[in-house]
């Protein structure tokens, strides 16, 4: 609960911040050429090659990945939905929101599993990854560890994991809150590497008032350094992962955004029953964490129209910031998804 506390004080502020910084206002200069990538730590591993180590059936046509990944100096567990018929199939990665736990959020309460059980497309999920933001983290992190998932997921496992599942080479990403913030961020970073992204209940900018507010906010609601991550508020990373400032680079990317309104939703209330506690927590947590996103999502449309960039953004009516309500965000992406995918969109 402490940590939930943090993050309702930490959008406080952030409410706050939106008012100061306008919509789609940018650092002087515009954006700035993006620096080398830090070298590691000497007690880090250096990059060699990554390798798949085992696989495990879960289930029918759900497996788990076991990868060692050389990046972060670990192994890393990512559990896979097969998809329907036949190799080779495209790819989709699904990203976790902020507390990256033993098995993604997306299977164990957002209905992923349901949904894609008749779309011919497999579906990668990551495990772990805590409040990370799914980046290469300049230092080791004395809560959260070792980060390098940038590298880990545009270097080290699509390779693996596309060509033990015969993939045809078209991916997406997508994801949810924290995991929205990512896919946005690992798409504009790596132009063209993926055909289509989706980001759910999302914020996007790290470098102006309201980006670094909801950056340093994840980051520390479970017990990091954001310092960490992208080094102290002068440091010029934090220009390089902000989506609003390299917007351009999104051009040509089949592009997805949705948020929700913050008001609790049907299928909300239903999922919590007649417990008032849960029922308070999500009134005061998801609606101002989903109102935060609203703002974000804001800016990034903006940015996107000022740039000509096409996009579907998509203002649910009501919902709040939770799992409910981000499975209806799926299921709202999947035409965005499916396209750039080459999927039919009634499969």
């Amino acid at each position: 609960m402490r940590a939930r506390v943090s993050v309702l004080a930490a959008l406080v502020v952030v409410s706050a911040v939106a008012a100061i910084a306008p919509a789609g206002a940018l650092p002087p200069g515009g954006r700035p050429e993006s620096p080398a990538p830090a070298a590691p730590a000497a007690s880090e591993p250096q990059r060699s090659g990554a390798e798949l180590l085992r696989v495990q059936v879960l289930g029918d046509r759900r497996i788990r990945l076991h990868i060692r990944s050389v990046a972060m100096g670990r192994e890393i567990a990512i559990d896979t939905l097969v998809g329907l018929g036949p190799a080779p199939r495209p790819t989709l990665y699904l990203l976790d929101g902020v507390d990256g736990g033993p098995t993604s959020g997306w299977l164990t309460r957002g209905g992923a599993a349901e949904f894609f059980a008749d779309k011919p497309v497999d579906v990668v999920l990551t495990t772990g990854g805590t409040a990370s933001l799914y980046a290469d983290w300049i230092r080791v992190d004395a809560a959260l560890g070792l980060n390098r998932w940038e590298t880990f997921l545009t270097e080290e496992l699509p390779p693996i994991v596309e060509k033990y599942l015969g993939s045809n080479g078209t991916r997406a990403i997508a994801g949810v809150s924290m995991g929205a913030q990512a896919a946005m961020m690992l798409t504009q970073r790596h132009q063209g590497f993926y055909q289509g992204v989706a980001g759910m209940s999302g914020c996007y900018s790290t470098s102006d008032q309201l980006g670094r507010a909801v950056t340093t906010m994840t980051v520390a609601s479970r017990g990091g350094n954001p310092e960490n991550l992208f080094g102290p508020p002068a440091s010029p990373e934090w220009l390089a992962h902000d989506s609003l400032l390299g917007a351009d680079t999104l051009r040509g990317t089949k592009i997805y955004v949705s948020v929700a309104n913050g008001t609790p939703s049907g299928a909300a209330l239903m999922s919590i029953g007649d417990s008032p506690e849960i029922l308070a927590v999500l009134l005061g947590g998801g609606s101002l964490l989903e109102s935060g996103a609203k703002l974000c999502t804001e800016r990034l449309a903006t940015r996107l129209t000022e740039l000509g960039i096409p996009a579907v953004v998509d203002y649910l009516p009501e919902g709040m910031h939770s799992w409910p309500d981000f499975e209806v965000q799926l299921h709202r992406s999947w035409p965005t998804l499916s396209g750039a995918l080459g999927i039919p969109q009634d499969s």
